[in-house]
């Protein structure tokens, strides 16, 4: 990985570049992910409104908790991926879904952006006052399993779902981490 790369909240200004990942994404054939930015951006602005609200708890959808929507972009603002923080765990998230979720848009991945992704979005969480951390991924996502343990994840029971998706389960302990660090790993 070459780029400097940085988590911005949604912004209006990163229209075109955000417009430019989500129509690779969805040409790609592949579930965006993490599952905020399938809300369709044809109205950008109502859109960001709308990330931007859920971190402050304001019409939050049904069973939702609060939330922080950032895109991981380059020093050239081209958006690489996005991560979906939840400020707490109902049962649906603390057994399938976790704290975080991430994605990198199909062109960038293997290069080390879903391990800086993450330990980004472990930053966010520790300035929430966030220590124990449940991230999660699809068994055979050996992407995000690898970037999960890159940054100090320990593998705790799986959850099956109703159709039969396993989901590996990881805690990150960020008590344990060295304050101040660029990446937590």
């Amino acid at each position: 990985m070459t780029d400097q790369v940085y988590l911005v909240k949604p912004n209006i200004k990163l229209e075109k570049e955000y417009l430019e990942f989500y129509e690779e994404w969805k040409v790609s054939g592949e579930k965006l992910a993490p599952s905020v930015i399938r809300k369709a951006p044809s109205d950008f602005a109502g859109m960001v409104d709308y990330f931007l609200n859920n971190e402050k708890g304001i019409n939050l959808p049904e069973g939702w908790v609060h939330n922080s929507t950032y895109w991981l972009v380059n020093e050239n603002n081209r958006v690489l991926g996005a991560t979906n923080i939840r400020h707490e765990l109902t049962e649906r998230l603390y057994n399938s879904e976790g704290h975080i979720g991430c994605g990198i848009r199909p062109s960038e991945r293997r290069k080390g952006f879903g391990t800086k992704i993450l330990s980004l979005s472990l930053e966010k969480m520790h300035e929430l006052g966030i220590s124990k951390v449940l991230v999660t991924c699809n068994e055979g996502n050996v992407g995000s399993e690898r970037a999960i343990l890159k940054n100090g994840g320990k593998e705790d029971v799986s959850y099956t779902e109703e159709n039969g998706n396993v989901v590996k389960r990881f805690w990150i302990d960020l008590e344990r981490m060295e304050p101040n660090r660029q990446v937590w790993c």
